[in-house]
């Protein structure tokens, strides 16, 4: 199993895969590399797409101090990761939390990156994102089964329209593990304890981290009817970045799977740039 470890001597998780430019994903908060499974085949066989799983995520090891569930923190496993893999550059492929990271990255190692495409976030988030974010993170499901997950999903997920029932199935199997007891989170539940720590400062100006974009290969995809990143953030992200490449991606919410045909037209514009 692919695995480095961090400076402060972590077991971080990921995959290599492919040739050419390459691309490193980040997935969302609570999730880990399976966030581009369905954009995966798309992108191999014109770049090398490497994925990792974030510090108490997926397959990585759980942090002793759950303070290091943080931005910060995380972006640093991220550089070290292409540290770790003689990479002097890569794009990165934000979603969510993984965007944020990207524009961490912009303001403090931008030399690092060759483009940057954010999947639903941007420098403002909407409160009804993060209050659901804070209601569910660190708690296990209430479905029993991944069956029944799937079921819930189909049937809460909002923003949501003309997904199969076999994708549904295939979400809940990345993030739950079925065991004697019900199902289990495949994230450290301590999680929610840096959430919420998080949710209790005052709210910074991100703004800055956006605008250090400048001068790299820029896309968004956002989810039309996300519920965090909300339509006149995008606009205003256009409005400053004129050139950044574009996509609304119509019967999704927060998060877009990847492979509509809509997000698969940025990414292939954005592609071509870095």
């Amino acid at each position: 199993m692919p695995e480095f470890r961090s400076s402060d001597n972590l077991r971080l998780w990921y995959e290599d895969q492919g040739d050419g430019e390459p691309i490193l994903c980040l997935s969302g908060l609570t999730r880990n590399a399976t966030d581009f499974d369905y954009v995966l085949p798309y992108l191999l066989g014109e770049h090398r797409v490497i994925r990792m799983d974030y510090r108490g995520r997926g397959k990585s090891q759980r942090a002793p101090d759950w303070r290091t569930y943080s931005i910060p923190t995380e972006a640093r496993d991220a550089v070290e990761l292409l540290d770790h893999l003689g990479l002097p550059r890569a794009a990165i492929l934000g979603t969510s939390r993984g965007g944020l990271i990207a524009m961490a990255l912009a303001l403090t190692h931008k030399a690092r990156l060759s483009g940057v495409c954010l999947i639903d976030i941007g420098p403002e988030l909407m409160a009804d994102g993060l209050d659901a974010i804070r209601d569910y993170v660190g708690k296990p499901p209430a479905a029993a089964t991944l069956e029944e997950a799937a079921l819930m999903r189909a049937t809460l997920m909002e923003g949501f329209a003309h997904v199969p029932a076999e994708r549904w199935r295939e979400e809940a199997a990345k993030h739950y593990r079925e065991t004697a007891d019900g199902l289990e989170i495949t994230y450290d539940a301590r999680l929610r304890d840096a959430v919420l720590e998080g949710g209790a400062q005052p709210a910074p100006d991100l703004w800055p981290l956006f605008d250090a974009l400048d001068g790299l290969p820029l896309a968004l995809i956002r989810g039309a009817n996300s519920d965090l990143l909300s339509a006149g953030t995008a606009a205003e992200m256009r409005r400053r970045r004129p050139d950044m490449i574009f996509a609304d991606v119509p019967d999704r919410g927060h998060v877009p799977f990847l492979d509509e045909p809509e997000a698969l037209e940025a990414l292939n514009e954005w592609t071509m740039l870095i």
